[in-house]
């Protein structure tokens, strides 16, 4: 197992406990067409760019004009509006900048980014950290920033910024926030109910038999679009073989019909009669929504899961909680979590430059990242200088799993070559879900298949 403290594997996926201890726990589908993302303006309102050169750290004096546009995945009500927050700011501390902002459904985003970047894209735009923006990087898709990380990079981690470097040894991205990844459950549905949380694999079980008993369903489950499940084999995965395992997956430097591999999906099979059925065709909002309704007892997500019981009721937001996903393999315990890093990169040739640099320089900053977590709190900021005295009790509390964890992982689709994610993985753990009997044969396909785009 690679050690905490060792620098970032070229997948882009080892985050350092201490480093992430010092920053996030201070103080505390297709993308509806290129032409969709790339239509923020006319060609008359194009960016012209001031020469100025960045002085002293000054981020105070504006630095350029114009107009920036920003792709942006934040399509969900309160993660736009936390976003246009933050946007507003930018604006009013550099008043000859004008932000363009294209909004487009998350999912959609993701499955076209590909197509968008090698299109006519936004200046800037929304991404993750991690192997997803070193594969663009590496592709010629985006624009080396280093000249920002000579502005923010005292305010970041070291982790941070590895997890924001290319191949290349260049900066390509500007963390954001982040957000663990746990099993999420209402607190007074436990304690009514007389459960308690479990810490290993046959706890868990013992745990679901006894809320199958009682009438309802233990693992709240929509995978409808693709995504949500990889979060479940991302913990099966490290749980049974390690983070370092994982990792290796992630790159094909381990065999997808290895033995090791096949063991997730029949430890995932023993589990599945816990989970929700009809998964396919639910989305992960509307599984959410049963938690939060306490008709199902518990649902692995993202920490963002809390925005769906905010629209239930504020009540339900705060009687939201979690637990870390429980041990299988004692030799690995409870070592890893899930925690993806959000921020922004600037694409290949961007007609604004110089403002969307200084769009990136204030991103960086805990002033930005506070009127994003203020306004949605179900998320952590990643800037040292963060003020995280207003974080809520779920804030605090994801922000110690991911400090006290010994490896971080990003999700799989972002751990791993984008292309082998959509057309390899997605629909292969859509086809276990359907007949988990044939897992031989399907990974013996995923192998197949993984071979073929990895030695493209």
């Amino acid at each position: 197992m690679t050690h905490p403290e060792e620098p970032l594997d070229t997948s882009g996926t080892q985050i350092s406990r201490r480093n992430l201890l010092k920053g996030v726990a201070a103080g505390a589908g297709v993308l509806a067409a290129p032409a969709l993302l790339a239509a923020c303006g006319d060609d008359d309102e194009a960016a012209t760019t001031t020469a100025a050169a960045a002085s002293g750290g000054d981020t105070e004096a504006p630095m350029a004009s114009g107009t920036v546009s920003v792709g942006s995945n934040a399509s969900d009500p309160l993660t736009k509006d936390a976003y246009a927050a933050m946007f507003a700011r930018f604006e009013e501390k550099n008043p000859d900048v004008t932000l363009a902002i294209n909004t487009v459904d998350h999912n959609t985003f993701q499955e076209q980014i590909n197509t968008y970047l090698q299109g006519r894209p936004d200046d800037a735009f929304t991404w993750f950290a991690g192997y997803r923006m070193q594969f663009f990087a590496d592709k010629g898709l985006s624009t080396s920033i280093n000249d920002v990380w000579d502005t923010i990079g005292a305010n970041y981690a070291s982790s941070f910024k590895q997890a924001s470097t290319g191949l290349d040894g260049n900066q390509y991205f500007v963390p954001f926030i982040t957000y663990p990844w746990a099993l999420f459950y209402r607190k007074s549905f436990f304690a009514d109910n007389g459960y308690t949380i479990p810490t290993t694999i046959d706890e868990l079980k013992t745990l679901s038999e006894g809320m199958m008993a009682d009438g309802f369903v233990p693992i709240a489950f929509g995978d409808k679009d693709g995504w949500p499940a990889m979060g479940t084999f991302d913990y099966l995965n490290m749980r049974v073989n390690g983070y370092q395992y994982h990792v290796d997956l992630m790159a094909h430097r381990e065999k997808w019909n290895d033995d090791r591999t096949k063991q997730v999906f029949a430890t995932w099979a023993e589990l599945l009669p816990y989970h929700q059925p009809g998964a396919l065709g639910r989305t992960w909002q509307d599984a959410a929504q049963t938690v939060a309704n306490k008709e199902a007892g518990m649902y692995l997500l993202g920490m963002f899961v809390g925005e769906q019981f905010q629209e239930v009721s504020q009540e339900a937001r705060d009687d939201l909680d979690f637990f870390a996903f429980p041990e299988i393999n004692p030799d690995h315990g409870q070592d890893s979590v899930d925690a993806p890093i959000d921020g922004f990169m600037i694409s290949k040739a961007p007609e604004n430059i110089d403002g969307a640099k200084e769009l990136l320089k204030f991103i960086g900053t805990g002033e930005a990242q506070k009127f994003y977590t203020d306004a949605n709190s179900n998320w952590l900021a990643t800037a040292n200088d963060a003020d995280t005295s207003g974080y809520d009790a779920l804030q605090n509390k994801g922000a110690e799993l991911i400090a006290s964890a010994s490896n971080i992982a990003q999700f799989l689709d972002r751990d791993t070559r984008p292309d082998f994610a959509s057309t390899v993985v997605l629909p292969s753990i859509q086809t276990f879900l359907n007949n988990p009997e044939d897992i031989n044969g399907l990974t013996d396909s995923m192998e197949e298949q993984a071979v073929a785009i990895f030695t493209e």
